[in-house]
This record gives C-alpha cells, structure tokens and sequence, in this order.
C-alpha cells in the first residue's frame, strides 16, 4: 500500500491550494484519514483529518479556511486550503490507516508536500 500526496506549492496570502492524497495497492477499506503538517523547527502537527463515518476535526488555527474530505471510491483524501496565510507554509503529509483484509490494518504516511504562503 503506498499513500501519494500532491497538491502543494507557492501561493499568496490569501490564496487557496487543494491538496490530495491517494492511496493504492491492496486496499479493503481506508478506516481514518489525517492530514499532518512540519514547520521548519517545529514539531510535526495534525491539521484535520476524517473518520470513515465522516466525524471530522480540525485543529483552531485553521478552522473555517481549512477543509478535510474524502472520497472512498477513489480511495483519496483532500484538503481544501483557502485563505491561506505564510504561517500555513510547511510541509503537508497524509496518513491513513487503511485495511488489506477485514482483520489486518495498518498505518502509512504519504511523501509530504511542501506548501509556501508568500508574497
């Protein structure tokens, strides 16, 4: 199983980037998605991230410009980032616990994607 995320780049105050991650391989079902993100000296911090009922949290500094979403037909996960700010600017990854059968789960992260909030 292998999680890829794309979606990042350099963008203004103010603007928006749609970041997504998909997963491939042998997949039976995704139970919970996450999106992480790493400032430069700081630590790594979860951003949002989704059950597979669709209960979804959002950590206080993005809430109301951040949007966590997914799509279990395509075994993908999004982020919706609007109203970005040059806070926002690091390195995004995606995790997800996804099953390979009924009774096996396991955890993976994707590559990480860096996002840069710049004028």
């Amino acid at each position: 199983v292998q999680l890829q995320a794309c979606g990042g780049g350099l963008v203004q105050p103010g603007g928006s980037l749609r970041l997504s991650c998909a997963a491939s391989g042998s997949i039976f079902a995704i139970d919970y998605m996450a999106w992480y993100r790493q400032a430069p000296g700081k630590q790594r911090e979860l951003v949002a991230d989704i059950t597979s009922s669709g209960t979804i949290t959002y950590v206080d500094s993005v809430k109301g410009r951040f949007t966590i979403s997914r799509d279990d037909a395509k075994k993908s996960g999004y982020l919706q980032m609007n109203s970005l700010k040059p806070d926002d600017t690091a390195v995004y990854f995606c995790s997800a616990d996804i099953r390979s059968s009924p009774y096996q789960m396991h955890n993976y992260w994707g590559q990480g994607t860096q996002v840069t909030v710049s004028s």
